[in-house]
C-alpha cells in the first residue's frame, strides 16, 4: 500500500476558500479517479516563518501501479485546477510513502 502525501502551505487570505474547495471538490475528484481508496486531510501544527497555514493531505493507493497511473492519467489536470483557482497563494511539496506495516491497538 502507498501513501501519496501532498503538503500545502496556503496563504491565510485564501485559506477558507481553499479548504472548502479541497473538501467539496478536489478530494472527491481525486477519489473519483479510482486510484485511491481513501483520503485524509490534516493541519500541520507548526507556525511557518513564511506565514500561511500548512496542511498534509494523504491519499491511500493499493499499489504503486495505481499511483503511477494517477500521474499519467489525472495528475496534470487536477493540479491545473488548483493553479487556476489559487495561483501564487500556495506552495506544495509531494511525497510518496510505501506502507511497510500497520499496527492497530488491541481492543
Amino acid at each position: 500500500m502507498y501513501l501519496y502525501n501532498v503538503t500545502v502551505n496556503i496563504e491565510e487570505s485564501a485559506h477558507k476558500e481553499w479548504l472548502s474547495w479541497m473538501k467539496k471538490v478536489h478530494i472527491p475528484e481525486m477519489l473519483a479517479t479510482g486510484k485511491f481508496k481513501k483520503a485524509m486531510i490534516s493541519r500541520v501544527m507548526i507556525n511557518e516563518e513564511m506565514g500561511g497555514i500548512t496542511y498534509a493531505v494523504q491519499y491511500t493507493a493499493e499499489s504503486k501501479e495505481l499511483l503511477d497511473r494517477y500521474y499519467l492519467e489525472d495528475a496534470d489536470r487536477l493540479r491545473a485546477d488548483a493553479q487556476k483557482l489559487f495561483a501564487g497563494k500556495f506552495v506544495v511539496f509531494r511525497t510518496e510513502l510505501e506502507i511497510v506495516e500497520e499496527f492497530l491497538k488491541d481492543e
